[in-house]
């Protein structure tokens, strides 16, 4: 019979414990508790220790509301779920630590993989991370939790993930080496149109809310606001990276006119050879190349357009969140009218080379996905694509567990819940 104690852990000892642990992340943080301490939610480092070493640890939170207490865990308990006597003393302290709170009933999320699965959601070898963690599953329904079953679509903490292996990368060239050949020119043509990625200032936070709102009424997701995205990097801090892509429009034209320039005199110099001595070899490439003048200038007029609406024009942002082991993208939006300067596949690039490649952190997180991954109409399937095109591998997890701690609290509350939906 092993030795393990609860304890309490302090802010520094919990992030150093998720920082080394296999499945440590950014909402089992101190940050993040920081961050729910802010909404009025009481949280908790607790820990397990054995021989003097902390074996497993949670950010436990109690929520109150005048209806109801309930306890959750976020993308935890970091624990070893196939340890299965590290579970058990766990889930019972945990269980007994909620009831203690007066909680109703105790959610968790495991970060732990269930399985992880190819870039178009196919099996993988066992020995690739492929074979279910069956046994983890049956461990915490055997102690009473409910499983909320293997679910697609979105949820709050998402059950699907998207990541990139970063292992061998050690430049820019073999990153975007790294990406199939359209993400590729997607990178190479936002550099090329005058598209620059940089990090706001808290105090430009505004311009990432604007973004991230007109993005969320035209996908229909909610939007959380510039008050939740201030407080955020209040807690977070240099580990939260609110990015933006900007288009330079002067440089963008500055460039397509000089190259239009360029295609002017190719055009002037085949037309006069086609009528010295016409062929048919010249005459295939004056066609070809006027069709490139065309578009040059096409994209010139198109571009005086955009120059009505400012210098700098931000095209996309995004939200990226530093942890030990990994860099997440969280948040991100887009303005559709600048979808042809690929802003959103450059401020990606950008933040897997300076997050990611450049500090030695070889996972980079995409974070959710719907999991379907066979019908072409899915609500996701845009967002999948997209991040399918740096190819990446998909993670699979447990999803979401219920253990009632109150059983007639749990049930009241329960009913209450079910006749409020009707």
């Amino acid at each position: 019979m092993r030795a393990f104690s609860l304890v309490t852990l302090s802010p520094e000892a919990f992030d150093d414990f998720s920082a080394h642990h296999p499945d440590g992340n950014f909402q089992q943080t101190s940050a993040a508790g920081r961050l729910r301490a802010g909404q009025g939610i009481e949280v908790e480092y607790l820990g397990v220790q054995e021989n003097g070493k902390i074996v497993a640890g949670a950010l436990f939170e109690t929520h109150r509301s005048r209806l109801s207490t309930f306890s959750v865990v976020h993308d935890g308990p970091l624990c070893d779920y196939h340890d299965r006597e590290l579970t058990e003393y766990f889930m019972a302290q945990l269980k007994q630590h909620a009831k203690a709170k007066g909680s109703a009933q105790m959610e968790i999320v495991p970060e732990m993989p269930y399985c992880l699965h190819d870039s178009r959601g196919g099996e993988l070898p066992a020995d690739q991370g492929g074979a279910p963690a069956d046994d983890a599953v049956e461990t915490l329904k055997n102690l009473g939790f409910m499983h909320d079953g293997f679910t697609i679509g979105y949820t709050a903490v998402p059950r699907w993930r998207y990541l990139k292996d970063l292992t061998g990368i050690t430049d820019e060239k073999s990153l975007l080496k790294s990406y199939d050949k359209r993400t590729q020119w997607s990178v190479k043509r936002a550099a090329s149109m005058g598209v620059h990625v940089r990090e706001l200032d808290e105090d430009e936070l505004q311009v990432f809310a604007d973004i991230e709102q007109a993005t969320a009424e035209r996908r229909n997701f909610e939007y959380r606001g510039e008050a939740y995205f201030r407080k955020f990097k209040q807690a977070y801090g240099s580990k939260a990276h609110f990015m933006v892509a900007q288009i330079h429009i002067g440089e963008y034209i500055a460039d397509m006119e000089s190259k239009r320039d360029v295609l002017r005199k190719k055009v002037d110099t085949l037309r006069a050879k086609y009528d010295e001595h016409p062929t048919t070899k010249t005459g295939r490439q004056l066609g070809e190349e006027s069709r490139n003048l065309a578009a040059a200038e096409k994209r010139l007029a198109e571009a005086a357009e955009y120059a009505r609406d400012g210098d700098v024009l931000p095209a996309a942002a995004s939200l990226f969140v530093e942890h030990a082991r990994e860099t997440v993208y969280l948040f991100s939006g887009s303005v559709e009218k600048y979808k042809p300067f690929y802003a959103s596949a450059l401020i990606q690039h950008d933040a897997m080379l300076h997050l990611c490649v450049e500090r030695g952190v070889t996972r980079y997180n995409f974070y959710g996905i719907d999991g379907v991954f066979d019908d072409p109409n899915s609500e996701g399937r845009g967002v999948l694509e997209f991040k399918q095109g740096f190819n990446g591998y998909v993670e699979e997890l447990m999803g979401s567990f219920v253990l009632p701690v109150r059983p007639l609290a749990f049930k009241l509350k329960t009913s209450v819940r079910k006749l409020l939906r009707r």
